[in-house]
């Protein structure tokens, strides 16, 4: 009697623990970032990459630009291929490209810059990845682009393509 119901208790508990892991191996684990468009961008501060001051975000966003906010590493290969896109977009009068270096070492952030080209009007220093995180960033690059009410009206996860480019150019020229 004793095995009969060692048995019976083995079999459900091999049930059980089939079904479950069943129906889990079919279950989607994609993640899906929060949309954000038209939610306005957090408020922050951040030090600045060359004089080392204390600069808000906010006094940053002018009512008469597209202000783009490029979260970027030297480290970051993806960010090495779309760095030509930001030098040109750094030439279009009515952009504001505001670059947010992500976990990276100054010294290393400041020698990718003087290597490859500075398009950025400002560079902030985000150390430990917070600033971009509370942004809604999960990864490097990410570029948003924000409206002079500093709202989100676009994020670009992975580097700026050359369609991106142009959309980014579209959003430009609605500005007034």
């Amino acid at each position: 009697m004793k095995k009969k119901l060692t048995l019976i208790l083995l079999l459900i508990f091999f049930s059980v623990s089939f079904v479950i892991l069943y129906f889990s191996l079919n279950k989607v684990e994609t993640y899906i970032p929060e949309k954000i468009t038209n939610k306005n961008i957090i408020e922050f501060s951040a030090q600045d990459l060359f004089s080392n001051q204390e600069v808000n975000f906010n006094n940053l966003v002018r009512k008469d630009k597209l202000t783009i906010i490029n979260i970027w590493a030297s480290w970051c290969q993806p960010c090495r291929m779309e760095h030509p896109f930001l030098m040109k977009l750094r030439d279009i009068k009515k952009i504001n490209l505001i670059g947010l270096s992500y976990k990276d070492n100054n010294k290393n952030s400041k020698k990718f810059l003087y290597d490859h080209g500075n398009p950025f009007s400002k560079v902030l220093v985000d150390k430990n990845g917070l600033i971009s995180i509370n942004i809604g960033a999960y990864g490097v690059p990410e570029t948003y682009l924000i409206s002079s009410d500093k709202k989100i009206l676009k994020k670009y996860i992975g580097p700026i393509k050359k369609e991106n480019y142009f959309e980014i150019i579209g959003h430009a020229n609605e500005i007034n």
